[in-house]
């Protein structure tokens, strides 16, 4: 179409006119070599009529990615939120974590010297009773030697005694022993 204009406006810039009027005019200004004004007029035809004819589907395609945008932009931020929630809850945790350590060997050091004392205190009581036992382990023993020494001494003494006798007996003082025990238990029958 615009080839037709363009063929009828030469047409009638080449009716006789070559020197003034719009001919001149045409070739000065229109038909200036690489600015032809007619290639600057096709393409503001074919850009209204694109505009024209694509404005609704791409408007549309234009609303849904603008919907799609907001929408991704409105989950970054509810998953930003999330995270920082999370991150505070990590921090307090952390933070949690340090007094929880805290109290933990806290707890521990005490247990420690508890048990300390619980082990010392159970430990003098098996000494005193290892005391104890020794004690009356060793008055059984003395007692049980001094028995021993008493036997041995009676035992030592009998035959000391004896050894005595038997030196200072001879058979005269045993025939007179012998006759004073039999008189002593009623005679001879």
């Amino acid at each position: 179409m615009l080839g037709f204009i363009y063929n009828f406006t030469f047409l009638a810039a080449q009716d006789g006119q070559s020197e003034g009027g719009f001919g001149a005019f045409y070739n000065t200004y229109l038909n200036y070599p690489g600015f032809e004004v007619w290639k600057f007029i096709n393409l503001a035809f074919f850009v209204a009529i694109m505009i024209y004819l694509l404005k609704k589907p791409l408007s549309e395609a234009f609303k849904a990615k603008r919907e799609t945008i907001r929408a991704e932009l409105l989950k970054a931020e509810e998953e930003k939120q999330s995270a920082l929630a999370q991150l505070t809850s990590t921090e307090e945790k952390l933070a949690a974590l340090d007094s929880e350590k805290a109290a933990i060997l806290k707890k521990a050091a005490d247990e420690a010297i508890a048990e300390k004392t619980r082990l010392a205190q159970q430990t003098e009581t098996d000494v005193k009773k290892m005391r104890e036992q020794t004690d009356g382990e060793i008055s059984r023993l003395s007692q049980q030697t001094r028995a021993q020494l008493r036997r041995f001494s009676a035992e030592e003494s009998i035959r000391l005694a004896e050894e005595k006798l038997r030196s200072q007996i001879n058979a005269e003082n045993d025939a007179k022993l012998i006759t004073s025990g039999i008189q002593a238990i009623g005679g001879l029958n």
